[in-house]
């Protein structure tokens, strides 16, 4: 698995080195309108710098994107991508981000994971691998220029869901088979348009992505409890740890009300959680640097990242 894997990298870098040799900073597109998936997905950003794998699949990797100015210690934001859990998007689609927030003197570790559809994925296979993921920073800290004490976790849609839980590590349930005894703890955490409830992801009148989180977990709440109390992060809180919520008023993937009660229950507990709306935004603005809303989303990623 590991040569397969070394080989789907070298293809990997030689195909990202033809399509973006000449490319800068995300260009090419107005600020105006909506934004959407395709229009992400044509954007030209720079490669990562390494693709690094965190376990033996060949879905256990991770794009490291590291500033171009020096080798001091960075903050890291751990990137984690949307697509419902499934397996029909992958970690390119938010690369856009990645390169901007590199840009912006912050590294990036851009996961990918065993989801929904794929050997290994859904419970627990998908969270193991996103805590895995995170917790390789440690390892990856011993060659490359990384501040642990400045993480920041960072999810679009679904990967918001991911992002607000692994700030949850800390305080999981001994008894979760999710449970390890030194997580890697992370400053904040900033939900782009998150599934902050799966509870309410799954009921008929307020279901985002097909309730698809039926899939993910194994079954209803009423069959498997325990997992929606240890996955869900509005059945966490309080994190301990302040959380961004920056969604989109006109999102019709995931409404905006997913934001606005996850932070309404969370300052109840006593956590530092604020909602930052995108007016006339839709679910990709929050993912979208090209555009004037991404000052928002730098500002408060850069919040919560703070000073060495």
């Amino acid at each position: 698995m590991r040569e397969k894997s070394s080989l789907v990298q070298a293809i990997g870098i030689v195909a990202g080195l033809l399509v973006f040799a000449c490319a800068g900073p995300v260009t090419g597109f107005p600020s105006e309108g909506k934004v959407t998936l395709e229009e992400l997905q044509k954007l030209s950003v720079r490669p990562a710098d390494q693709r690094i794998w965190y376990g033996d699949h060949e879905l256990q990797f991770g794009d490291l994107w590291l500033p171009q100015d020096g080798d001091r210690p960075y903050p890291v934001v751990i990137l984690i991508h949307g697509g419902c859990w499934r397996s029909h998007l992958d970690l390119d689609y938010i690369a856009p981000v990645a390169a901007a927030l590199a840009d912006a003197d912050v590294a990036v570790w851009s996961l990918e994971y065993r989801r929904v559809g794929q050997s290994g994925g859904g419970w627990p296979g998908t969270l193991e691998d996103v805590a895995r993921g995170a917790d390789y920073l440690r390892t990856l800290a011993g060659d490359y220029p990384l501040d642990l004490e400045r993480v920041v976790t960072a999810g679009h849609s679904a990967g918001g869901h991911l992002a607000l839980w692994l700030a949850t590590r800390p305080v999981q349930p001994t008894e979760s088979p999710l449970f390890v005894l030194s997580p890697l703890k992370v400053k904040g955490a900033v939900s782009l348009a998150g599934v902050t409830d799966l509870r309410q992801s799954v009921d008929p009148a307020t279901e985002v992505c097909g309730g698809s989180a039926l899939q993910l977990l194994g079954g209803p709440p009423d069959e498997v409890p325990d997992r929606y109390d240890a996955l869900s992060p509005i059945e966490r809180l309080p994190f301990g740890v302040p959380q961004r919520l920056i969604h989109g008023d006109q999102d019709e993937v995931v409404p905006l009300d997913y934001s606005l009660k996850f932070a309404e229950a969370a300052r109840s507990r006593g956590d530092d959680s604020q909602v930052i709306v995108l007016p006339n935004g839709g679910h990709f603005e929050p993912v979208a640097p090209h555009i004037d809303a991404w000052e928002k989303v730098l500002n408060a990623i850069l919040s919560l990242i703070g000073e060495s």
